[in-house]
């Protein structure tokens, strides 16, 4: 019997009972287009993260407070550990002490509700700071002007909104030069952030105001949140780190690494965390994914099983009439393979076209080699779940098949 014939029967079997194929197709379907979208989502937000933090510029260096702080942080040394203060933001950008950092900015952050127009809106990320943090953040004035030293120095009420706040309190208005009650307290708006995007988090829903202005109404005079330091290059980002720690160390009067009252994270450190996070959680989700094409796989024997026992009196008439153990093993393994590549193609183009919408805020990104993965696996599932059922037909006896009711 040609390979061609085994097929063309395969097929005749699987269309006699269309509705019984279509839905062991669907669980193979099922299991592939989920393995593909489900990967998709991971690379997605891992790319979207990855995105977030490239846009703040691969030389930025954070420095922040450790927590713990206060008479009772820290396991009994909280009394020890200081303030991030205006001074050491200073100290960071004085190139005598420094001279691999190109700028540092002191960063004081609060909430605090946004209000025009009776339009209401909350904030998580009111920044005070210095006009130094534009350039060492990487953000853009869209329109308008950024902060000004004498902003700072005369703790001007001025802001400086995101692209998704002026449109969560102005709607399409122009916000230049209009007032707003940031916390009960008028605001003149100066600029507008140009639009950066990427990351779970909103960056675009923000503002931006004097440190001395923050400090002096809104958030009091505590510890800076953190520091955010620009190397001169991002290659001279180690070295621009090592300065850090050595003029901070010098200032807070730090001997040991027991002592360390504040924590660096460069953007290279949180790349490569991110990446290793988000690979995992591919993974896990990938996993998840491929026991639904397990569940498909089992559905594939359960049937030609069921298969086999209806058609066992055919199975009969074929061995008796000559018909060899090949051939039967044959048909049966082709139409177990039937289901699973139709069921794993029809699953490719359901998860490539799930794929191209948005999924809770993350625009899924396919992986070519989970989509080859898939499939590849949906068709070995087929040949091992459809080949117990196949050799159980094979194995039948012509007088006990054609004995069968």
């Amino acid at each position: 019997m040609s390979p061609w014939e085994i097929g063309r029967f395969a097929l005749l079997g699987l269309l006699a009972n269309k509705i019984r194929t279509a839905l062991t197709m669907l669980g193979v379907l099922i299991g592939v287009g989920a393995v593909i979208l489900l990967v998709a989502v991971g690379n997605g937000s891992s790319k979207s993260v990855q995105a977030s933090i490239e846009n703040l510029g691969t030389n930025l260096i954070t420095v922040s407070h450790t927590a713990g702080g206060g008479r009772f942080g820290a396991a009994g040394r909280g009394s020890d550990l200081k303030d991030l203060t205006l001074d050491d933001a200073k100290a960071l950008a004085d190139p005598a002490q420094a001279p691999h950092v190109k700028s540092a900015a002191p960063v004081q952050s609060t909430s605090a509700s946004v209000v025009y127009a009776a339009q209401s809106t909350t904030v998580n990320s009111v920044v005070g700071t210095t006009p130094d943090w534009f350039p060492t953040t990487n953000h853009q004035i869209a329109r308008g002007v950024a902060l000004s030293a004498a902003d700072v120095d005369n703790a001007r009420k001025v802001v400086v909104l995101g692209s998704t706040t002026v449109e969560n309190a102005f709607g399409p208005e122009d916000p230049i030069d209009k007032q707003v009650l940031i916390s009960g307290i008028p605001f003149r708006v100066v600029g507008v952030l140009a639009t950066k995007g990427g990351g779970a988090q909103d960056t675009d829903d923000t503002v931006v105001m004097p440190v001395s202005t923050l400090r002096a109404s809104l958030a009091g005079y505590g510890s800076l949140s953190q520091i955010a330091v620009q190397a001169t290059s991002a290659a001279d980002t180690d070295e621009a780190q090592a300065e850090i720690t050595a003029v901070l160390n010098s200032r807070h009067k730090i001997t040991s690494s027991a002592q360390t009252d504040y924590r660096i994270v460069n953007q290279e450190s949180l790349l490569s965390a991110n990446d290793e996070t988000n690979r995992t959680f591919t993974v896990l989700l990938g996993a998840v994914a491929a026991i639904s094409l397990l569940v498909g796989g089992i559905g594939i024997t359960n049937i030609m099983l069921v298969t086999v026992a209806e058609r066992t009196r055919e199975i009969g008439i074929r061995k008796a009439i000559g018909a060899p153990r090949g051939a039967i093993l044959g048909q049966f393994l082709a139409e177990s393979t039937l289901l699973s590549v139709i069921g794993g193609a029809l699953g490719v183009a359901a998860g490539l076209c799930a794929a191209r919408f948005t999924v809770v805020g993350i625009e899924p990104v396919v992986v070519p080699s989970s989509v080859v993965a898939a499939f590849g696996v949906s068709v070995a599932l087929g040949l091992f779940f459809g080949g117990y059922p196949a050799a159980r037909a094979a194995a039948l006896r012509p007088i006990e098949a054609l004995r069968h009711e």
